[in-house]
């Protein structure tokens, strides 16, 4: 794997009802962008998605780690736990981050992949289904994607779900979900790792490979009609 020089950038994304902080990981020539979507309880801080980022950048592939839910927002899905399994709306929420991206003249050009944790996979994958022009590949890690329902048949992108060999419930899920994905999809088992992948060596293979999916599907140069359409 290829090592590259990682520039930080602290941004603030604004949608037309709120206004999200994230931190966008820039390597030098970027060979992709690709958008992390932390599940419930989580958010752009999270160790693991960072570990996972920071594999992606060395690959030449800028990151942007950001927080779906406004603190309010987080406060109240704390106490209610009804925003992090609202698929619709991170979705949604997703969507203008998207778009945000597309636009942005530090990363429209270069094609977007998704990654996605636990709910966040099932709100990617949802995205990806909307939005199949701009979304070029999804991993998902330890995700959930039968609650993406029946958008499933309209992802084209290629998807990798990977999964703790332990995560025998998330296992069960993915392998039902993968055969309702209209695109090229792989499914990863890490030996040994646990929902969360505490375990020593987990987290890199996680991170190797997303890399490796990712390095292989985006494109640096998005199409024209794409990053001018919205």
């Amino acid at each position: 794997m290829l090592s590259h020089h990682t520039a930080e950038r602290p941004v603030k994304i604004v949608l037309s009802e709120v206004a999200l902080l994230g931190d966008l990981f820039l390597p030098d020539a970027p060979t992709g962008l690709v958008l992390f979507v932390h599940g419930s309880g989580s958010g752009r801080h999270s160790p693991r998605h960072r570990k996972v980022s920071e594999a992606l950048t060395d690959a030449g592939v800028a990151a942007l780690l950001f927080d779906l839910l406004t603190p309010s927002e987080s406060v109240e899905d704390r106490w209610r736990g009804h925003l992090s399994f609202d698929i619709p709306f991170l979705a949604a929420r997703l969507m203008g981050v998207l778009d945000w991206a597309v636009q942005s003249p530090v990363t429209g050009n270069l094609g977007i992949g998704l990654f996605g944790a636990s709910t966040g996979a099932a709100a990617a994958l949802r995205t990806a289904a909307e939005r199949p022009l701009e979304v070029q590949a999804v991993v998902s890690r330890g995700g959930r994607p039968d609650l993406a329902g029946d958008c499933l048949s309209r992802v084209i992108a290629p998807t990798l779900l990977i999964v703790g060999e332990k995560d025998v419930s998330v296992i069960e899920k993915n392998r039902q979900a993968a055969p309702h994905l209209a695109g090229e999809n792989a499914l990863h088992i890490v030996p040994g790792a646990t929902h969360l992948f505490p375990e020593p060596g987990a987290l890199e293979e996680v991170g190797r490979a997303a890399a490796d999916w990712f390095s292989r599907y985006l494109q640096r140069n998005r199409p024209s009609s794409v990053s001018s359409s919205r």
